[in-house]
């Protein structure tokens, strides 16, 4: 189990220093200069004078060889400092910081909604007899994968919001603010973990040691909802931890389409402003929720099947 887990430990540091590596590489190797980038924000870089870019450029120590560029900034981001907002000016950790609470109460709602709907459709869609009923269950997720997730939310506020009147439309005030945004997360995610539970349960309900069980009295519903579920939620297990970063990406349509503060709307902002030192600053702090959220699950997978670390061992 020791091996088992430093060798996760160490992917996991290995996945950060990449991402870290690449997207310095992206953001100030590639040809056309940072620095006018930086400054332009997105619009002429012609009313900037030299001197403000000599400046600049000697601020972000962009005026150093490449390899003291590289190494200066990963020692900085190993303390947790990715420097300092070219809009704002405020240091890109603050501002990650202070935006994560909304942007952390959005997600968490919407993966334990994801996890709710989608795990209940695929239990019962492969447990219910009745033919009509499975079929409209297990058509469900596709609708759901298939529906844009701004069109979505668009169409929740159209309805719910401006023609009911019974949620708030934009902000971060109060419960009834996080509905509609933590809907609109919820619903591909859900259909996704749906599609995966579903298809894993139908193959294991068709493990001979199902038919061994039901031939020696067992109940259809303790193999279906205990042997069967705990056999199949391996998959859908894997799947979470995927789908833990695409929640985080979704965060931004949803908090543009909203108009809620939070991690989304500076990555959106950034983007769109060239601030480059903030864009570094999110990918890292994505990667980071990635591998925090794949350790943990494969932290899981051992409880669920102790032939997983076991298998690892061997394979050495």
């Amino acid at each position: 189990m020791t091996r088992y887990l430093t060798g996760r430990l160490l992917q996991a540091v290995l996945v950060l220093w990449a991402a870290f590596t690449l997207s310095f590489g992206v953001l100030y190797l590639l040809p056309g200069d940072p620095v006018s980038i930086m400054a332009a924000g997105g619009g002429d870089t012609n009313d900037i004078s030299p001197e403000q870019l000599a400046e600049l450029r000697k601020t972000y120590g962009l005026d150093k060889p490449v390899l003291e560029q590289y190494v200066s900034q990963l020692r900085h981001a190993l303390q947790g400092d990715f420097g300092i907002s070219v809009q704002s000016g405020e240091k890109v950790g603050h501002m990650i910081g202070t935006a994560l609470p909304d942007t952390l109460r959005l997600t968490s709602g919407a993966l334990l909604l994801a996890l709710v709907l989608g795990g209940a459709t695929a239990l019962l869609g492969t447990y219910t007899q009745w033919r009509w009923l499975r079929q409209v269950l297990l058509s469900l997720p596709a609708l759901g994968v298939s529906a844009p997730t701004f069109l979505v939310g668009l169409v929740l506020v159209q309805i719910v919001s401006f023609r009911w009147g019974l949620l708030p439309a934009v902000g971060n005030e109060g419960f009834d603010s996080l509905v509609l945004p933590m809907i609109t997360l919820a619903l591909p995610t859900g259909a996704v973990l749906a599609q995966v539970f579903a298809k894993s349960l139908r193959t294991t309900l068709s493990e001979p040691y199902v038919e061994t069980a039901l031939a020696k009295g067992a109940s259809r519903g303790r193999v279906h909802f205990r042997h069967a579920t705990r056999n199949a939620s391996i998959p859908p297990l894997t799947v979470v931890g995927m789908l833990v970063g695409n929640l985080l990406a979704g965060s931004v349509v949803v908090e543009t389409v909203f108009s809620r503060t939070g991690v989304g709307r500076i990555t959106a902002t950034a983007v769109a402003s060239q601030d480059i030192p903030v864009v570094q600053g999110l990918v890292v702090f994505g990667a980071l929720v990635f591998v925090l959220a794949n350790l943990a699950v494969d932290l899981v997978y051992p409880l669920l099947d102790p032939r997983i670390t076991t298998s690892a061992a061997v394979a050495r």
